[in-house]
Parts: structure tokens; C-alpha cells; sequence
């Protein structure tokens, strides 16, 4: 349940339709591809829209297996000449490609949101603390003293 009361829509939904993670409503997209600046019904703020290559990694590899696929199947079964691969798969790729990039992207997006994920971070010595297991502040963890006496 979100502040309001009301339960946060599906992610995958939510992204599919490209409406906003939190309310469900406002649109995720200010372009085709570029996400909108913020929600314009909650107000809840994109700044965390950050996918990266993870959507065109998908789409590579669904739309690549697919035509590529059928391109072996027609050059194997009737041999066409090269200008009819060009002619039939070039275009077929793209028309595939955009609307796959947009709806991953936009399930990209609201997953980023539903599971609070962030940019990782290396941790670093003075982040561990003192009392970070099962080594001391700065320790190696494969040091002697956190070996217990059976590993020794």
C-alpha cells in the first residue's frame, strides 16, 4: 500500500501500458523512448530511471534468435538470392525492434521503482565499520583470526 491508501499498480502492467510505477496513471514517457521528467498525476519524480543496456540486450537477443532463425529457414528450404534476405529481414527487425524496446524499457522502468533497486556501490572500509562479520574493520575475511579452529 502506497501513503495515499491505495495499492501500487502491477510493474509489469504498469510498464507494459508505460503509465507511472507509483499511481498508475501518469505517463512514463515524454518521447518514444526518453522517460518523462516525473509523473504529471503523483508528481513522483523519474530520477531513478536509469536502464541502461539491460532492455536492448533483450530485444538483441529476442529479435536476433527470430530473425536470424527465419533467415536460416528460408536460405536452408528455398535458397533465395542475398537482396531478398535484405529485403525481408532488414525491415522485419526494425518493425520488431521499436515497439519491443519501448515495452521492456518501460517494464525496466517500473521494476527499477517496485523493488527499489539502485546503482551498486563498492563498499569500501570505512563503510564495513567495526563490527562487520567475519572480520574486523579492514581485515581480510580469509585472515587467520577469522578462521575458527577447525579451518586451521
Amino acid at each position: 500500500m502506497s501513503e495515499t491508501g491505495r495499492s501500487e499498480p502491477d510493474p509489469v502492467r504498469a510498464g507494459l501500458a508505460g503509465r507511472c510505477p507509483h499511481c498508475g496513471e501518469g505517463r512514463l514517457f515524454a518521447g518514444f523512448l526518453k522517460p518523462a521528467r516525473s509523473c504529471d498525476v503523483c508528481g513522483l519524480d523519474y530520477g531513478f530511471a536509469d536502464t541502461g543496456d539491460g532492455p536492448v540486450v533483450f530485444v538483441i537477443l529476442i529479435i536476433g534468435f527470430l530473425v536470424c532463425g527465419l533467415a536460416l529457414w528460408l536460405q536452408v528450404a528455398m535458397e533465395p538470392p542475398l537482396y531478398v534476405h535484405f529485403l525481408i529481414w532488414l525491415p522485419l527487425a526494425v518493425i520488431l525492434t521499436l515497439p519491443l524496446m519501448r515495452l521492456l524499457k518501460g517494464v525496466t522502468l517500473t521494476l527499477t521503482y517496485a523493488n527499489r533497486a539502485r546503482e551498486g556501490r563498492i563498499e569500501t572500509p570505512a563503510d564495513r565499520g567495526a563490527s562487520h562479520a567475519p572480520g574486523k574493520a579492514g581485515e581480510p575475511i580469509d585472515s587467520p583470526s577469522s578462521r575458527t579452529s577447525d579451518d586451521r
